[in-house]
């Protein structure tokens, strides 16, 4: 039997050494959708919404994985078409300009500045240190 998953593949195995790979990758997806942070499904998502959700957990940068992921978790059940339309151009803004307009490091372009992106904006105030 030989076995690829992921664009590897381990030669003939048995059927016992097959499945001990199959249970580790199996492992390590799991281990990956802890890592991305999210804490919602996206079953029952339409594919859109599924991509949205993806792309705002997989940004490069983990702290703005972390914005643009935890509201997508949180609203995107919600969003209007419109919203949707917003939010993904929010996405398509490069992480260091976006994580300015967040934190108040660089004005907001007025092109940006929408009721979305005030949304966005305000789910992430924090009243207390992040390491506390």
């Amino acid at each position: 039997m030989l076995i690829a998953l992921g664009g590897a593949s381990w030669g003939p195995l048995g059927p016992r050494d097959a499945l001990g790979r199959l249970e580790a990758t199996l492992s390590l997806i799991d281990r990956s959708k802890a890592m991305s942070g999210t804490t919602r499904s996206s079953a029952g998502l339409d594919t859109r919404r599924r991509q949205i959700l993806y792309r705002s957990w997989h940004r490069g940068m983990r702290e703005m994985d972390l914005i643009m992921g935890r509201f997508a978790d949180a609203e995107i059940g919600e969003l209007s078409e419109e919203d949707l339309d917003e939010f993904e151009r929010l996405i398509e803004v490069t992480d260091r300009d976006l994580l300015g307009w967040i934190t108040g490091e660089i004005e907001t372009p007025s092109n940006y500045d929408t009721p979305l992106f005030k949304r966005l904006k305000a789910f992430h105030t924090h009243t207390s240190p992040i390491h506390s």
